[in-house]
């Protein structure tokens, strides 16, 4: 089990927003790639922690044959672009865009006079070419909710080999995945064991895992990518 926190990470950021790059795929990033950072895991590339300005902006701008998964942990973003113009995201909201061969453009953008907290991910597509298109998800409260991944038999979510799952828990409710994955605290604290290895984890970690079992403490929201 290895973890690593947003907190030993630079702060970047462009335009309105600053942002900790957590995964930073080498696919994808060459060698821009920082290499304290986390690989991916299957198709899944990137995670970015970020907090919009206030009233700030991403600005317009596109994309090719990726996958782009929003999902709100404080405060709101109002979504402008060539996909659901208009479409306005609060705190625990999720939109997943898909570029294909298509492509999109967008622009996400704070409408208010304070900062906003939003995980972006990105992942490659299963296969190139698809039409865009963009799905919007509001999570359970309690649970797992599935926002991402599945086969082309099922409309629910886009498809992938990888899948990107929401889970909020309780204090002392548990949360296993026996292969391997990718975990992001986005709130809570937790109780991560693998085989004999145990760590106390935190809002703001990644934890990979081929094997583990978590306990909230308190509260607990994740987010988990696994094949």
């Amino acid at each position: 089990m290895q973890v690593l926190s947003k907190n030993t990470l630079k702060l970047g950021g462009f335009a309105g927003l600053r942002e900790h790059r957590i995964v930073t795929d080498s696919r994808l990033f060459g060698q821009h790639k920082s290499p304290v950072t986390s690989e991916g895991l299957g198709n899944f590339v990137y995670l970015a922690d970020a907090q919009f300005n206030p009233r700030g902006e991403t600005g317009m701008h596109s994309h090719l044959e990726i996958d782009v998964i929003s999902v709100m942990i404080e405060g709101r973003v109002s979504h402008a672009g060539s996909l659901e113009n208009g479409q306005e995201l609060e705190a625990g909201d999720v939109q997943v865009q898909r570029a294909g061969g298509e492509g999109f453009s967008h622009n996400e953008i704070n409408p208010d006079l304070k900062k906003n907290r939003m995980i972006q991910l990105w992942a490659l597509p299963q296969i190139k070419g698809e039409p865009a298109g963009y799905k919007y998800y509001s999570p359970k409260t309690t649970g797992v909710t599935r926002i991402y991944g599945g086969n082309k038999q099922q409309s629910d979510t886009f498809d992938n080999s990888i899948f990107i799952d929401i889970v909020k828990l309780n204090v002392g409710e548990n949360f296993q995945l026996p292969n391997e994955s990718l975990v992001y605290i986005t709130g809570g604290t937790a109780e991560f064991i693998e085989l004999n290895d145990s760590q106390i984890v935190q809002d703001g970690d990644l934890i990979r895992s081929t094997n583990f079992e978590t306990k909230a403490i308190t509260p607990l929201s994740l987010i988990a990518v696994h094949q």
